[in-house]
């Protein structure tokens, strides 16, 4: 494995079994999961501390600190809306409630229909093209409510 980590599920036994070849960082194994899976199963958080003989909860606090990371399963499309302060200036409150009222969602929801999640996080590094947003890994600036219902159409 490019990692050095052998990670793999059973789904029949609902087992994970991890095992550590060289020390790789915690970080990659929970980036590697997510794509993986779209989420960070409460499962593979739990055998990742056993392998890793950390404590669960470090492994949460880091899933918590980063924004790009969920242990809730996610739409097909995930929409991240800066929240930073270039794009509240710029009016991204106004972006957001377009936003929730077009999918009919609010920031951590997901469409009924699996496509959508709205999630609001800190800089996403577009802030010379405020109010930014994230869909996926596109990223779109200067939005207004014009832009923002061409974009969305986009992806259903």
């Amino acid at each position: 494995m490019r990692n050095g980590f052998g990670i793999s599920m059973n789904k029949s036994e609902e087992t994970i079994s991890i095992s550590n070849n060289n020390g790789e960082n915690l970080l990659v194994l929970l980036e590697e999961e997510q794509r993986k899976s779209g989420y960070l199963s409460q499962e593979f958080i739990t055998a990742l501390a056993q392998s890793l003989d950390t404590p669960v909860s470090e492994i949460y606090g880091v899933i918590s600190f980063y924004s790009f990371l969920s242990n809730k399963l996610q739409g097909r499309n995930i929409i991240r809306i800066c929240k930073n302060l270039p794009c509240f200036l710029k009016n991204s409150e106004l972006i957001i409630k377009c936003i929730t009222q077009e999918l009919g969602i609010k920031p951590g929801q997901t469409t009924p229909d699996g496509r959508f999640t709205l999630v609001l996080t800190n800089c996403i590094g577009a802030c010379d093209k405020a109010p930014a947003m994230m869909i996926n890994n596109d990223i779109y600036g200067d939005l207004t409510p014009q832009k923002i219902t061409k974009i969305l159409e986009s992806y259903k």
